[in-house]
């Protein structure tokens, strides 16, 4: 396994993430990854129960919760309107 940033092979494990997968740390460069990182991309139509949601004034922690978003990422959604 290589760094993705400089692919240098001097890595060591380095914990865990919130999802229970394995962090790695370069320590070349200090960069800390996932192997296989999982990045899920957030629908059009769950955008738009988003929008229907924010016009009803939900708060959006409750928004967060229903519809199984991240906090960070629902406040970047909102503030780049």
């Amino acid at each position: 396994m290589n760094c993705p940033d400089c692919k240098s092979e001097n890595i060591n494990k380095n914990g865990s993430n919130s999802s229970g997968k394995q962090k790695f740390i370069c320590k070349s460069c200090g960069r800390q990854f996932v192997e296989n990182p999982e990045y899920r991309k957030i629908s059009p139509e769950t955008k738009a129960l988003i929008e229907a949601l924010l016009l009803e004034k939900i708060p959006l922690a409750g928004i967060v919760r229903s519809v199984k978003v991240s906090k960070r990422w629902i406040q970047y959604y909102v503030n780049g309107k």
